[in-house]
């Protein structure tokens, strides 16, 4: 233990109840290791947790979006031919796109 980073113990009790809410607050944190909540309430006093899930979303659409668009650049660069459904089709993409990027959360 001496060569440890951190070798000094702070210890303290807690009732069962208290430690079902320390637990639960910890997994709200997204949090597994107890050792490191504990340390970061005590020093900082707060964890700061945000909700990204309309960037995952907002990713996952224009991850679709891209894979369409290859699928279509690689037959026109196989076939070199690129039919009009096609092109309509990538345009409505495009369009798709520019809606997502402009309702961005990040805005």
């Amino acid at each position: 233990m001496s060569n440890r980073k951190r070798n000094i113990q702070i210890l303290f009790c807690v009732t069962p109840e208290e430690k079902k809410l320390i637990r639960m607050k910890m997994i709200q944190s997204k949090t597994k290791n107890m050792g490191a909540y504990l340390r970061k309430m005590a020093i900082d006093g707060y964890i700061v947790n945000t909700d990204t899930t309309p960037l995952k979303k907002q990713y996952e659409e224009m991850h679709k979006i891209g894979v369409n668009i290859n699928q279509i650049a690689k037959k026109v660069n196989t076939t070199g031919d690129l039919y009009p459904e096609e092109m309509k089709e990538l345009k409505e993409m495009m369009k798709e796109l520019w809606h997502i990027l402009r309702s961005s959360p990040l805005k």
